[in-house]
């Protein structure tokens, strides 16, 4: 007799064998001004489009809507930045009537439907109300990391070409203030594209210069706006653009439209998620990150949610109980971050002393994606909680998860190491370079068979030619993900390593997403990352660099000399795993990405640019150090 089928089953199965039914019965959670033509638009491929004939305004189903059914007084926003010792809170009333002041403003400077905005701002408030301003009359958004380098910046201004620059005066980390306008005013120099009007918020912490005839002071030009109405715009049309770094050095303008973003984000929260209207929900990330746009801003409000914007840190601000304080003070039902962050608690609190201070029982599912989790941060976090951990696994271009652990529809049986199984609309396959299908156990190219499901990106910023190039050409009629993994006898899915990061040693292809897995299970170990590196003999050896937890005291030759008997043990001689490093932290990006390129060009001598990301270029040279102390880069024979 066949196993009974559960409802992630079920759901999954129905949203690949019918797509047009299955959304079309999820975009009916959606306000539609007028109705879609079609619910999938495959005249074009493999140029896609959702709801093509549908009118909307995203905005308006994140804002508005609330208040017109009747829940205008529950929290929309609560912003809580330890970093000024400030909160503030917004209903859904008072965020409808910033956000339409805020658009009357943009519309009194001349944006209009289809012109771009680039953002350029900290963790604020003003922020949030500016994208959800710019989704009101149909602008088109593009959020640039604030502190982000001039010349990146310059780049991203010579692409989307906005009309308009939002900016703030500076942005504050744990212990320093950014100044941001010195960065804006170079890169507009820098810029070949010319910006004609930029506003400016001025914090008290760092007064910005103005120049004349360009720069207009913020809360000035927002004064006495007359409010303006939501602009009903194509499903098809551009809600934003997010650049994402690119392998020419030319950032790729990653795009989401309107009515499929607004359809799938609404369905994961309830589905994916578990969380509904009136409950409070935290992603603790930034809004210049796909994170903070699905799920600071527009998921959440979507859902009818209270949202938090959250400046601050893990751990610094004040202690490694941050996190614990914000979701005890607020009511937090699930929280959404990275496992950096988790590791970085866990450094610094590894008994979890901070989390027994404050009243947890709100709490009920953390989830964890940006990259991979290694087993031992799940187990840590699960244990110290008592809550289920979730990890999933999506990206800048599909703006919501790929696979995950569907809360929502049912938890399934957790496997540490795995994000679950795939998310309902992406058929996802593991494919060999010459697009054959791989058996369960087998690494692969993971690709995502086209269509891609709604929300996705339906190709670059005015780059359809760099979109086929960079997405669909190595695994033709498939979305290559350019992560490699497999998937077990059970389906669920393991994402091992990015397609570059498979190693072949001596012939063997390896993943370093596998021995990082290994040295994390060390109990000294609060973080790791494993690169491959050229040799002479073997083609690629693996070097892993280590940070230890605090307090730990131990030689660090004797932490090395067992990390590498671990991955000896576990993996087998044939990983050829002779060196490992203790430093004192790895570079990142400010995301929380580990930069494992940058440190294998390090160790193989090779050139490099320092990424524009990277949180503190500092380290760089901390990593060449302990190279050279472990005689990397390695003299070449002859």
């Amino acid at each position: 007799m066949a196993a009974t089928k559960n409802v992630y089953d079920e759901v999954y199965d129905r949203s690949l064998r019918d797509p047009n039914a299955f959304w079309a019965q999820a975009a009916e959670d959606v306000y539609w001004d007028r109705r879609w033509d079609k619910v999938l638009d495959d005249s074009r491929p493999p140029f896609y489009r959702w709801f093509t004939g549908g009118l909307l305004n995203t905005c308006y189903n994140a804002v508005d809507i609330h208040v017109d059914r009747g829940r205008g007084k529950q929290k929309a926003l609560i912003y809580d930045s330890p970093v000024t010792n400030t909160i503030r809170t917004y209903t859904y009333v008072e965020l409808r009537d910033e956000v339409a002041r805020f658009a009357g403003t943009l519309v009194r400077q001349g944006i209009t439907k289809g012109d771009r905005v680039i953002l350029y701002m900290p963790m604020v408030p003003e922020a949030v109300i500016a994208m959800l301003a710019c989704a009101r009359i149909g602008a088109i958004h593009s959020v640039v990391f604030g502190g982000f380098a001039a010349n990146e910046l310059a780049k991203r201004i010579d692409d989307a070409q906005p009309t308009l620059v939002l900016t703030a005066s500076c942005g504050i980390e744990v212990t320093r203030v950014i100044p941001y306008k010195p960065l804006l005013d170079h890169a507009i120099e820098l810029a070949a594209h010319k910006v004609s009007r930029c506003l400016v918020l001025q914090r008290p912490m760092a007064r910005a210069s103005m120049v004349a005839g360009r720069d207009v002071d913020w809360n000035e030009a927002n004064a006495g706006s007359t409010p303006a109405e939501c602009v009903p715009v194509a499903a098809t049309d551009p809600l934003y653009i997010l650049y994402t770094s690119g392998t020419t050095g030319i950032p790729k303008g990653v795009v989401h439209d309107n009515g499929g973003h607004a359809v799938a984000l609404k369905w994961s929260m309830k589905n994916i998620y578990g969380v509904g209207a009136g409950e409070v929900y935290w992603a603790a990330s930034d809004i210049g990150w796909v994170v903070g746009h699905s799920y600071i801003v527009y998921a959440p409000l979507l859902a009818g949610c209270t949202t938090i914007l959250y400046e601050g840190k893990p751990v610094g601000t004040p202690d490694p109980g941050a996190f614990w304080r914000v979701v005890s003070q607020h009511g937090v039902v699930a929280l959404f971050t990275a496992p950096t962050a988790f590791r970085a608690i866990k450094k610094e609190d590894p008994e979890g002393v901070h989390m027994k201070k404050y009243d947890l029982s709100s709490f009920r599912t953390l989830f964890l994606a940006g990259e991979r989790c290694d087993p031992d941060t799940l187990l840590w976090a699960r244990e110290k909680l008592g809550v289920p951990v979730v990890d999933h696994w999506w990206q800048t271009e599909t703006g919501w998860p790929i696979a995950a652990n569907c809360v929502g529809l049912g938890m399934l049986p957790v496997k540490p190491g795995s994000p679950t199984k795939p998310v309902a609309g992406y058929d996802l396959r593991i494919l060999t370079e010459d697009n054959q299908e791989l058996p369960a156990g087998q690494i692969g190219s993971i690709a995502i068979k086209l269509p891609l499901p709604p929300a996705c990106l339906p190709t670059l910023w005015n780059n359809d030619e760099g979109y086929e190039k960079s997405y669909l050409t190595r695994h033709p009629g498939h979305y290559l993900t350019g992560d490699a993994g497999y998937r077990d006898d059970d389906g669920y899915v393991y994402i091992m390593s990015r397609v570059d990061d498979i190693i072949n040693v001596a012939g063997h292809r390896l993943s370093t997403g596998a021995m990082e897995e290994v040295l994390a299970g060390h109990p000294d170990v609060a973080e790791c990352a494993v690169v491959g590196v050229a040799d002479e003999l073997k083609g690629e050896v693996p070097v892993g660099f280590v940070v230890t937890k605090a307090g730990v005291s131990r030689s660090e030759a004797e932490i090395a000399r067992e990390l590498v008997d671990r991955v000896r043990d576990r993996i087998g001689p044939v990983a050829s795993f002779k060196t490992a490093t203790v430093v004192k932290r790895l570079p990142k990006t400010r995301s929380g990405k580990i930069l494992r390129g940058t440190m294998k060009k390090i160790a193989e001598a090779a050139p490099y640019t320092t990424p524009a990301t990277i949180d503190d270029p500092a380290i760089l040279d901390e990593i060449t150090e302990s190279l050279k102390a472990i005689g990397y880069p390695k003299a070449k024979k002859g």
